[in-house]
């Protein structure tokens, strides 16, 4: 008696990428979801703080309560948002908070290049990790490349919105509690940004931009001090091409 035997069934399903082992499986979507939040534990505890002093600093400068979660909503962007607090409250015009945004988040154009935004295949869902897109972000899946999956993906970004929208909110709720404005609130994106730049600049290659940085600004302080920020920026912007193209120049040379 001869055995017949016979190939498996195709089940018409792909296993040659992450998001596959997640078809038909609530489990397995469950889990990586869940390891996205996991994921976002650490960046949320500090950006929940945070958010309390936006929402703090948003009462305090005369705006009204809602500022604050639609602000983040719109243009979810930590630094950016305390930024756009303070011109508010100047009554900054339009042109000149487009032209600040453009250039404090014109770093993301960079991000897209390693950000693991191929995992995510709908497209509305793609056009949201598209929109936030922020730091802690692109650190997270940066230093722990391959092994996003789209829901993982997704589910790190809505926490991250989550921990700054409701802190925010909760800021704004503080602040009808206080029974007076908190000194200091104003200092916030700049202790952010000092933060920022003391994390990036902690070896000696990083000295000459540093330098560039105080050379700019002082610069615009003094040939331009009705718009310092913004002339600071683009002298900023223009010394550090300038230093690239030297060293490009210098590395064909060697």
């Amino acid at each position: 008696m001869t055995e017949v035997l016979t190939a498996p069934a195709p089940t018409g399903r792909r296993t040659n990428r992450p998001d596959d082992r997640l078809d038909d499986r609530p489990a397995g979507l469950r889990a990586e979801v869940a390891a996205g939040v996991r994921d976002s534990l650490a960046a949320g505890l500090g950006m929940f703080p945070l958010g309390v002093a936006f929402g703090l600093l948003v009462v305090q400068a005369g705006l009204p309560w809602w500022f604050a979660p639609a602000l983040s909503v719109a243009g979810f962007a930590g630094s950016l948002e305390l930024l756009v607090v303070g011109l508010a409250a100047a009554v900054t015009p339009l042109g000149t908070i487009a032209l600040t945004t453009l250039l404090v988040n014109f770093r993301h154009v960079f991000y897209a290049f390693s950000f693991p935004l191929h995992v995510v295949r709908h497209p509305v869902a793609r056009a949201y990790s598209m929109y936030a897109l922020i730091d802690e972000a692109y650190a997270l899946t940066a230093a722990s490349p391959g092994r996003w999956t789209g829901p993982r993906l997704l589910s790190l970004q809505l926490s991250f919105q989550a921990y700054w929208v409701s802190g925010g909110v909760a800021g704004v709720l503080l602040a009808g509690l206080l029974p007076g404005p908190l000194e200091g609130l104003d200092f916030a994106l700049c202790a952010l940004f000092v933060t920022l730049v003391l994390d990036a600049a902690r070896g000696r290659g990083q000295v000459p931009s540093l330098l560039l940085a105080g050379l700019s600004f002082t610069l615009a302080v003094l040939l331009a001090p009705g718009n310092a920020l913004f002339a600071g920026m683009l002298g900023f912007v223009a010394m550090l091409a300038g230093r690239h193209v030297l060293s490009a120049r210098r590395a064909r040379r060697a």
